[in-house]
């Protein structure tokens, strides 16, 4: 059995708080102020010298790859199948444009869900918009298998629903989708780093993700993409940045793309994010997959029957028969408030519009201890109806 008390130990936790929103913002891995400080001296030592001499030699250039293959383990990927930089919107598209090139011309549907996050959907939106033709078609999640029809060219869906946590099959999906030629694209934002992912064996052509969430990466870490294999060589980037070239350094005024994943890299490496980004994943080097979603679920449950027990006005989003991923959420008109209530007396979760109270459940750093006082907090704060109170029902600009 994996040693919770000592991943916990990794992790910088302020003192007094139980933090249910690593499905938002990951909390901060001890490990990273040393690994970034010590990339900021080779900076200031080294100046240009460390994009090939940094990282005690290897150079920092080569990073997008080698920590994508680090991320690759986590999803089920080969390695050489991931990189990592820029951000999951830039990703989003480049998955999304790809897939419609491969597909072809003859169809141009992008089929999504209404689960999806928005920034994917805008992003879609956009694409089709500048192409100037095909069209973004969006149901309710229950309605995807039914609506792979043979005009619908990419299937473009977050595996797991930001709002209410619905976990859709992704194997299952995928293979109805490639019985009918649709390319699919899946964000893993809410997935890598929550439960188990094997974007091989459910047979994805694209896959994106943050790792600012469950990988703790910090603030605005940089993004990942994942392409098969066998696509490879026949993507087409959208954005055809200039370390996606074959040969950046030769500055050759036509585009020639890299090989394999590498002509999916667009800008330049964001090098200290890379680094908390790298120090971050040695947490997951202890980790078993499989452990780790069966604690989650253990404890993402503890927390769901007592809420429905303690807290009856509290509805949840999901049935009880629904897969769901590393979150439990709940409907309340006064959810925002209700939030921040919590969150005053400690307990950070998070609200989703129009009225989703948001909890994470992730094992690497929360107890059953932290599960069943957060209960008590919320229970309190419903009972005593401090939800009511003008300081909490002032909209921030983050919810």
């Amino acid at each position: 059995m994996m040693d919770w008390e000592a991943l916990r130990g990794q992790f910088h936790l302020p003192k007094g708080v139980i933090y249910l929103d690593g499905n938002s913002l990951g909390p901060m891995p001890r490990a990273v102020p040393v690994r970034v400080g010590d990339v900021m001296e080779e900076w200031a030592d080294l100046l240009i010298r460390g994009w090939n001499e940094g990282d005690g030699g290897g150079g920092w250039m080569g990073w997008p790859g080698r920590i994508g293959d680090r991320i690759a383990r986590l999803i089920g990927a080969a390695e050489g199948t991931v990189t990592v930089g820029d951000t999951l919107s830039i990703r989003v598209y480049q998955a999304v444009a790809s897939a419609l090139h491969l597909a072809g011309p003859e169809r141009a549907v992008v089929l999504s869900d209404e689960g999806n996050f928005p920034s994917d959907l805008y992003m879609a939106e956009g694409l089709v918009s500048t192409l100037g033709r095909g069209e973004l078609r969006v149901v309710p999640p229950e309605a995807v298998m039914d609506a792979l029809t043979e005009e619908v060219s990419v299937l473009m869906l977050t595996q797991v629903d930001y709002r209410t946590g619905r976990m859709h099959d992704m194997a299952a999906l995928d293979r109805a989708a490639k019985a009918k030629g649709i390319v699919t694209v899946w964000d893993l934002a809410h997935s890598a780093g929550a439960h188990e992912v094997d974007v091989t064996a459910a047979g994805a052509d694209f896959a994106v993700g943050c790792t600012y969430k469950y990988l703790n990466a910090g603030p605005g870490a940089p993004a990942f993409i994942y392409v098969r294999p066998e696509l490879q060589d026949r993507v087409r980037p959208a954005l055809a940045g200039w370390l996606g070239h074959a040969r950046p350094f030769a500055f050759e005024l036509g585009y020639a793309p890299g090989e394999g994943i590498d002509r999916m890299r667009v800008g330049t490496p964001p090098v200290l994010q890379l680094a908390a980004l790298d120090a971050a994943l040695d947490v997951w080097d202890a980790v078993d997959m499989g452990q780790l979603r069966a604690r989650s679920l253990a404890l993402s449950g503890r927390f769901a029957s007592a809420v429905a027990a303690r807290c009856p006005t509290l509805t949840p989003a999901l049935a009880p028969d629904v897969p769901r991923g590393s979150q439990v959420s709940l409907r309340h008109p006064e959810g925002y408030a209700i939030v921040q209530a919590l969150i005053a007396r400690g307990v950070i979760g998070d609200f989703r519009a129009p009225d989703i109270l948001r909890f994470g459940f992730t094992p690497l750093f929360l107890s059953e201890a932290d599960v069943d006082a957060a209960v008590a907090h919320l229970a309190e704060v419903m009972e005593r109806e401090e939800y009511a109170q003008d300081r909490f029902r002032t909209r921030r600009a983050v919810t």
